[in-house]
């Protein structure tokens, strides 16, 4: 599930959004309320459950071989996500949504950027859209989804490498 050229995408487990309005979110960093969405590159950090803590990792220009041979593994492709066990019957359940929203007023987060946001209100340009089996996703992607008992021991295996990476709801792992 990705967006069409001039599109930006939001994931939502809740299909009956009509209107994106901007708030702060309680546990964002940002004081300023926005409304949330991704392109393209991004989606596949939010094929999950919404609380669903998630390690995700990736090769970029400055990834040695070694460490992503040592951490996403040889012939595994050049990205992986990371879960733990408790949030596999979520994973497998969860009906999520993508809303489809024209991607004119939004402006790059981050840096380097890892969203984009809106300070107006937004209208989807149609109904959302079931995003279908989470983990297929991941599959026709060419992402390889792991499963750990907790993610920490990973996590510090990935922000100490030469990966590109992302943590998401890190703070619902398992300690």
């Amino acid at each position: 599930m990705r967006p069409d050229p001039g599109e930006v995408l939001h994931f939502s487990e809740d299909p009956t959004i009509e209107r994106f309005v901007p708030h702060v979110a309680p546990t964002s960093r940002q004081s300023e309320p926005y409304v949330w969405a991704v392109g393209a590159d991004r989606c596949p950090d939010y094929w999950f459950p919404r609380a669903c803590p998630r390690a995700l990792a990736w090769t970029g220009p400055g990834t040695t071989a070694e460490d992503a041979v040592r951490i996403i593994g040889a012939g595994c492709g050049d990205r992986v996500h990371a879960i733990e066990y408790g949030w596999l019957r979520p994973m497998l359940e969860t009906r999520l949504y993508a809303y489809r929203l024209p991607a004119d007023g939004f402006a790059p987060i981050g840096d380097p950027p890892h969203a984009v946001v809106s300070t107006a209100p937004v209208t989807p340009l149609g109904p959302p859209e079931p995003v279908g089996d989470l983990v297929e996703l991941h599959e026709r992607a060419g992402i390889q989804l792991r499963l750990l008992d907790s993610l920490w021991p990973f996590w510090e295996e990935v922000i100490g490498s030469s990966l590109e990476f992302s943590g998401i709801r890190m703070r619902n792992a398992r300690r």
